[in-house]
């Protein structure tokens, strides 16, 4: 598939999981990315784009950091010729606490990386884009951010921002030519849920992992990618301002249980 041939793409969150499958598929497709992580690791990343025969340069920095963001941004520019999509992909796990331990450091450190570290993503894109007439933001929320029981209250909360970012910023760019989507995962094998995996594959339960969910599993980041790559590319040329589950189907249903037979 050629569906980003030529666009010069920035990820973010790509030493791993969802961010290093987007920069392979990518990169499969024809993009020059730049891939943006916190972690050292975002280098193996590069190595395994170049290495399929695909392009790309890695960054460590941190989304949570304007100047940072800015010179990433730059970079991609700088290095390939300019801008055409930019995933913002980057975010932790929240706090990890029950809401009445938390405090205003675990709020500032999640809300920095996955709400703040966003909107500077897009602030920084968007002189970019809008002075071209065109390109594509996505950005990763969570089926956490639509709805309660998928995270705790500082990471629902962040994730809640994004699609508000997104919906906003959409009506704020109107007529540019500029689209920004959000994209909500469900629960997907990645570091930030190894926790998850761990404790269910400690207790002999993993084949239960993703069961509440009609297609009765969890996902792999290959499956959130192919969504940021199609939102990323002019196939997807007239979604804007969306918060687009891919759960499963979880997101699709109130409260329910499995109904147990025989």
């Amino acid at each position: 598939m050629t569906q980003l041939q030529g666009k010069r793409i920035v990820i973010t969150g790509a030493a791993s999981g969802i961010g290093r499958a987007s920069c392979l598929l990518a990169a499969t497709q024809g993009a020059s990315v730049v891939a943006v992580d916190q972690s050292e690791a975002v280098t193996q990343t590069r190595d395994e784009v170049i290495g399929a025969g695909g392009n790309a340069i890695a960054i460590q920095a941190s989304v949570a950091d304007e100047n940072a963001v800015n010179s990433f941004i730059q970079s991609c520019v700088d290095e390939f010729g300019g801008i055409d999509g930019i995933y913002a992909n980057a975010g932790i796990g929240g706090g990890g606490k029950p809401f009445l331990e938390l405090t205003p450091e675990d709020w500032q450190r999640t809300l920095g990386v996955n709400t703040i570290g966003v909107f500077l993503c897009v602030k920084h894109a968007v002189p970019h884009f809008t002075a071209q007439g065109s390109g594509s933001i996505v950005c990763t929320a969570s089926v956490a951010g639509l709805r309660a029981n998928a995270g705790g209250v500082d990471y629902s909360a962040s994730k809640a921002g994004v699609i508000s970012i997104a919906q906003t910023v959409a009506y704020q760019l109107y007529g540019t030519g500029v689209r920004i989507n959000a994209i909500c995962p469900g629960l997907i094998e990645t570091g930030m849920t190894a926790p998850i995996f761990d404790r269910a594959r400690t207790r002999g339960t993993e084949g239960r992992i993703g069961q509440v969910n009609p297609t009765a599993r969890f996902g792999q980041p290959r499956e959130i990618a192919e969504m940021a790559c199609f939102l990323l590319s002019d196939a997807a040329s007239y979604v804007n301002g969306q918060a687009i589950p891919v759960d499963g189907g979880l997101s699709a249903s109130h409260p329910w249980v499995y109904p147990q037979h025989g």
